[in-house]
């Protein structure tokens, strides 16, 4: 009878799936038996299973009080004021990914009102940054409760114009000067107005030499940023222009141009490149700035410098026993390694330098480019007027790429006299004004025209070769003075 009376209410009380262990026991004893209690787990899936519907004593028999959970795309900034609910970008809202939010307790909500004079456009920035709690009723948060996406239609999206507008006209004069000076864009500064192709000053338009881009030798892409480099390396490490007067108590000015009129020679007998020779002179003139040296050892260090200098611009450099040949056996094989490991560590295996043919490489080019037919005879002029301040101790003074800029200048003046020697792109690339090279350029003249005199005539007999057009026998007029 007790039994009876209790397998009614059991089975009134909570219903649940009959489980195998239940069946077992329900056929033995022909009884049904009560459910095993639901767990806080099943709790929770009872829970969300009915937060889909609005929580009522109807439609939950356990008396439970369930929480609801909305699941939606991406909703920041919500509030429950309609006219803030408008400035969502709905396009924005729409191809974001799914995000669950996290569970609001009933009692508190989320209202977050803009701050007065601030601009729409910094408030949509916001919403990709901050995350606002939702409301839990329906009616205030803008959305259901089933995580369905925040749409808005052509009404609203009107509303918004509206409200953009009214929220601008609204904000303090700061905050439209801040907002003017986001969305303005960056001036160029006056380094980038000046550009080639454009007016360079007042003279005609400058021709851009560095617009080949299919001759890979010319490194078009590279030639100005290794030029630059250049002219701030030739400030570095510059041999000294008075080390006649205050070291060297031995050897004269005659002497050292007497070893280098030698040595032009040596480079025309080993077919040596012309850059070989310069970066010669180079090493000879960096050693006698801090090394005393007798007379008897001058041309040691001549033929040393010239051995360093092959190894590092030549392809087949000529060997120690050639150079020792050369001086007649002065000086053993011994000697000149010796004079090598001093002349190395001194200039501490810093091999590389600009000199002045390598400042005419990029001159000439810029003098070519106002030529229809590119001119053979200038770019040999400008090498015999070059190679002839090899010879001279008091070219020490100036600068190699002033020399070079001179020597081009010079060679278009002897060349033709009907056009001025200088223009707009000479002067950008070379970075040189015609006031600038008026010492150079004179004291160049009176080389080139000091044909008799001058008993060093190695370079001029190189230059008076058919080969390079006999350039040599070229003189300028003496009116230069008035081109300055």
């Amino acid at each position: 009878m007790v039994k009876e009376n209790m397998l009614p209410s059991i089975s009134e009380e909570c219903t649940a799936r009959m489980t195998r262990s239940r069946a077992a026991a329900s056929r033995a004893s022909s009884v049904t038996l009560p459910p095993k209690a639901p767990t806080k787990q099943e709790m929770k899936k009872v829970t969300r299973g009915n937060s889909k519907r609005p929580a009522s004593d109807e439609n939950n028999p356990t008396g439970l009080q369930n929480k609801r959970r909305a699941v939606f795309k991406d909703v920041t900034n919500v509030l429950c004021d309609t006219s803030y609910r408008n400035c969502f970008n709905a396009s924005k809202i729409q191809t974001k990914n799914k995000i669950q939010a996290k569970r609001v307790p009933a009692a508190k909500t989320s209202k977050v009102t803009p701050a007065p004079g601030v601009s729409l456009k910094i408030l949509q920035d916001q919403e990709d940054t901050r995350k606002y709690k939702v409301e839990e009723e329906t009616g205030k948060s803008g959305f259901d409760t089933q995580g369905s996406m925040f749409s808005l239609k052509s009404e609203g999206i009107e509303e918004m114009q509206q409200s953009t507008e009214s929220d601008i006209r609204g904000c303090s004069l700061a905050d439209l000067r801040l907002e003017e000076q986001i969305s303005r864009k960056p001036t160029p500064c006056m380094k980038d107005k000046v550009e080639v192709g454009e007016n360079y000053g007042n003279g005609p338009e400058i021709t851009d030499i560095d617009s080949d881009h299919e001759d890979p030798l010319m490194c078009s892409l590279y030639a100005p940023d290794i030029y630059r480099n250049l002219h701030v390396a030739e400030l570095i490490r510059r041999p000294s222009s008075n080390f006649m007067e205050t070291l060297q108590r031995d050897i004269s000015q005659s002497m050292r141009g007497i070893l280098i009129d030698w040595l032009v020679e040596v480079s025309e007998e080993y077919k040596l490149a012309s850059d070989t020779l310069y970066l010669t002179v180079y090493f000879i003139d960096r050693f006698l700035s801090q090394n005393f040296i007798e007379r008897q050892r001058l041309q040691l260090l001549g033929i040393t410098c010239m051995l360093i200098a092959s190894k590092y611009e030549e392809i087949c450099a000529p060997r120690v026993e050639e150079f020792c040949f050369i001086t007649d056996n002065t000086y053993s094989r011994a000697e000149v390694l010796k004079m090598e490991s001093e002349v190395l560590n001194y200039l501490s295996f810093q091999l590389s330098a600009p000199t002045v043919k390598t400042f005419l490489r990029r001159f000439l080019h810029a003098a070519h480019a106002f030529h229809k037919v590119p001119s053979v005879e200038l770019d040999y002029l400008a090498y015999y007027l070059a190679e002839l301040t090899l010879v001279d101790y008091s070219f020490l003074k100036f600068l190699p790429s002033l020399v070079a800029a001179s020597a081009v200048f010079l060679a278009q003046w002897t060349l033709d006299q009907s056009s001025y020697p200088w223009n707009s792109t000479l002067e950008h690339y070379t970075n040189y004004k015609v006031p600038d090279m008026k010492i150079t350029v004179l004291a160049l003249q009176e080389l080139q025209l000091n044909t008799s005199s001058c008993p060093l005539n190695a370079v001029r007999e190189k230059y008076k070769n058919q080969k390079y057009k006999s350039v040599a026998t070229m003189t300028s007029p003496k009116t230069l003075h008035k081109l300055f």
